[in-house]
C-alpha cells in the first residue's frame, strides 16, 4: 500500500506556481468508513491526507462538528474521537478554517468546510435544502489571495436531478446578491451530477467547470474511490482559469472515503 507523508508525498506533484491558487475538494464521508463492527475511524488518516494535497484552499463536505454516538464508539479506539470539530482537526498548521452545519442528526450533525492557507473573511451560509429529506447548504468564505478577493463557495447538491437544478438556481440568487460581478469565484464540491447535466445550467449563472486543456474525462473521476467511474467532484469557476488537474490514487487513498479528492491548479483568466 502507498504511504502518505504529509510534507513529501509521492503521490502528489508539488504546487510549483507562485502564482496559481491550488484547490482541492473532498467529501471526507464523515471520517468513518464501513458499517456495522467493520466501521472504522479514518479521521486521522484524512488529516495526514489534507496536508498531502498542499493545497491553498480546500474545500469538504460530509464534515461532523460532532457525532454523540460515534465519539462514544471510537473512544475505545486506539486513537479516539478528535475532541475538537472534524474541520479544525484536519486544517493544518496555520490554516484558517471555516466551518458551518448543513445536516441536524439524532447523533450530532454534518456539514461543510473550507480550509485556507490565505487570510479568509466572515463565513456565510445559505440554506439551499430542496426538501425535508434532505438538509443542503453553501458555505461562502471571501479568501484574500495575493491581493484580491476570491469567493470561495463550498456544496454538496441533492440526489435528484430536478433539485440539484433547482439548487443552480438558488446558487445563482446567491451569487447575484452576494458576490460582487468582477470577483473571482470558486464554487466547489460534491455536485452528485451522476449523468454530468449541470455543465449548461452552471454555465448560464457564470460559471465555467474548471477543466484542464486537453485533459481527458477518466482524469477527474472520484467516484467511488476503489475504482472511480463518475466525477461528482468539480470546480466551477468565474475569472479563473484551470491549468491542470488531477486525482490522487492508490489504496491508501480508497480507504479513507467512498470518494476521492479533486486536486486543481487554477490562475487568473
Amino acid at each position: 500500500m502507498n504511504q502518505l507523508n504529509p510534507l513529501n508525498s509521492s503521490l502528489l506533484p508539488p504546487a510549483t506556481q507562485i502564482h496559481g491558487l491550488r484547490v482541492a475538494t473532498y467529501n471526507i464521508h464523515k471520517g468513518v468508513r464501513g458499517v456495522g463492527p467493520r466501521k472504522r475511524l479514518e479521521i486521522h488518516n484524512l488529516g495526514l491526507a489534507v496536508e498531502a494535497l498542499d493545497a491553498d484552499l480546500v474545500f469538504l463536505q460530509e464534515v461532523r462538528l460532532f457525532h454523540h454516538r460515534e465519539a462514544r464508539r471510537f473512544d475505545r479506539s486506539s486513537f479516539g474521537w478528535p475532541s475538537q470539530g472534524q474541520a479544525d482537526y484536519l486544517a493544518p498548521e496555520g490554516y484558517d478554517v471555516a466551518y458551518r452545519t448543513n445536516a441536524v442528526t439524532r447523533h450530532g450533525e454534518h456539514g461543510n468546510a473550507l480550509l485556507s492557507r490565505w487570510p479568509i473573511g466572515e463565513a456565510g451560509h445559505h440554506d439551499v435544502s430542496d426538501h425535508r429529506f434532505e438538509q443542503r447548504g453553501l458555505l461562502h468564505v471571501p479568501v484574500q489571495w495575493n491581493g484580491v478577493t476570491v469567493h470561495a463557495v463550498v456544496v454538496h447538491f441533492g440526489l435528484v436531478h430536478r433539485s440539484r437544478v433547482r439548487q443552480v438556481q438558488r446558487l445563482a440568487e446567491f451569487i447575484e446578491r452576494e458576490v460582487p460581478p468582477g470577483e473571482r469565484l470558486v464554487v466547489a464540491g460534491d455536485f452528485n451530477d451522476w449523468g454530468e447535466k449541470l455543465d449548461g445550467p452552471m454555465r448560464e449563472v457564470g460559471l465555467v467547470r474548471a477543466t484542464a486543456p486537453g485533459a481527458r474525462r477518466t482524469e477527474t473521476l472520484t467516484f467511488p474511490s476503489l475504482a472511480p467511474v463518475f466525477a461528482l467532484d468539480r470546480f466551477y469557476v468565474r475569472g479563473l482559469a484551470c491549468r491542470s488537474t488531477m486525482v490522487p490514487r492508490g489504496m491508501a487513498w480508497a480507504r479513507m472515503s467512498d470518494h476521492l479528492p479533486l486536486v486543481a491548479e487554477l490562475e487568473p483568466d
